[in-house]
């Protein structure tokens, strides 16, 4: 079980704010696995976006590691950021029925990403205007010079590669997109 500290919005929104000029140096999904015996890896990569259902770990250049998680400290379901290993969050790590880590460092399109330095780092929030009674966190968005991604609590109803969706938001999933215009079909601010 996590030691993390509980999340408030100001609190999460300074971190996010301090991965700013950070590079990431390594990254890790964490899926869930199925199959008879429960010990196969979950399909994730769908071309242009990624479900690595229970979440992201983010290892930077100092060694600091971050998970990116759903959760619903702000109500059911957001994207959560936490300076800590997936393991403080996960209890049947590799385990038959648990979640798989799925290096995906080398992965082309987190390539452009861990190549610099992080430029902008951002929450998009949910608000009322969607139907949320409190700012829930949909996404965290990082931008490099040369990439971009979108991290979100959501998932597809289709798993299509480059497929029309629709993505679900506030799901209890993780949602990785690197392409514009599936975050813009996704429902992400751009």
């Amino acid at each position: 079980m996590s030691t993390a500290p509980l999340l408030t919005s100001d609190s999460y929104e300074r971190l996010v704010v301090g991965l700013r000029g950070r590079t990431i140096v390594a990254v890790d999904y964490f899926v869930l696995m199925v199959g008879d015996e429960g010990t196969d890896p979950d399909e994730w990569d769908y071309g242009t976006w990624h479900e690595p259902t229970m979440g992201v770990e983010l290892t930077m250049d100092n060694g600091a590691t971050y998970s990116v998680i759903w959760g619903n400290t702000f109500d059911c379901y957001g994207v959560e950021l936490y300076s800590a290993p997936m393991r403080d969050f996960l209890s049947l790590l590799g385990e038959p029925g648990g979640s798989a880590r799925v290096a995906v460092t080398e992965h082309p399109l987190w390539t452009g990403i861990l190549s610099c330095p992080i430029e902008s780092c951002r929450i998009q929030w949910c608000g009322e205007e969607h139907g949320a009674p409190t700012p829930l966190p949909e996404a965290i968005h990082l931008r490099t010079a040369s990439g971009q991604v979108w991290i979100a609590a959501g998932r597809s109803a289709t798993y299509e590669p480059d497929g029309p969706g629709p993505f679900y938001l506030c799901t209890d999933d993780v949602l990785v997109i690197f392409d514009t215009d599936v975050a813009k079909r996704a429902g992400l601010g751009v």
